[in-house]
């Protein structure tokens, strides 16, 4: 008898990345098998955009480049390469300039959802925090105000924000918890 030929047969990572330079949809990639990505609510919309929003002006006076959905993070973990997509993506390396990708960001974040919200507390942290170059991945909930910094200084131990101020020393900048849900009207469940 025959062998079965694979179901889903490994894509080049030069295959991959032509397809989602030409491709409407934006897929992950994560060893030769590629993830197609869900849409985003419009609740995520708005705290990206606020990320977005209140981060730029503290990107720009670093000289840094701050990404949003669209910049891919290349990882090169025990032979095997992967590609995500953060929500935001921020690197401050003058050497990082791939027009598709990044392989040594500062900061990434990562706006929680009920179906993607396992996977970005596991497998990307664990993912990203081999990067040398990250500093923080911060990870957003969107059906209450919480702001959660995994922070490589403090040995990626989370710290949790529901109010207040927290800091940013990727890009030096302090933020307020309440101006990143200024555009979410209430918390009840995701819109």
């Amino acid at each position: 008898m025959p062998p079965h030929p694979a179901r889903n047969p490994l894509i080049r990572v030069d295959d991959y990345l032509a397809g989602e330079q030409d491709g409407e949809m934006r897929h992950e990639y994560i060893d030769g098998v590629v993830h197609a990505m869900t849409g985003a609510s419009r609740r995520h919309g708005r705290i990206n955009n606020a990320l977005a929003y209140l981060l730029t002006p503290f990107a720009r006076g670093c000289g840094c480049a701050l990404f949003a959905n669209d910049m891919k993070v290349r990882l090169e973990i025990h032979g095997k390469t992967l590609f995500y997509y953060p929500d935001l993506v921020l690197t401050c390396d003058p050497e990082d300039r791939d027009d598709y990708f990044t392989t040594r960001p500062c900061l990434i974040v990562e706006i929680l959802s009920p179906s993607t919200e396992r996977f970005d507390r596991r497998e990307k942290l664990l993912a990203y925090i081999t990067i040398p170059s990250l500093q923080e991945y911060i990870l957003v909930a969107q059906d209450e105000k919480r702001v959660e910094i995994y922070r490589r200084a403090q040995d990626w131990l989370p710290e949790e924000y529901t109010e207040g101020q927290f800091r940013l020393e990727c890009v030096n900048a302090t933020l307020d918890v309440g101006e990143v849900y200024a555009d979410v009207s209430e918390f009840s469940a995701p819109e």
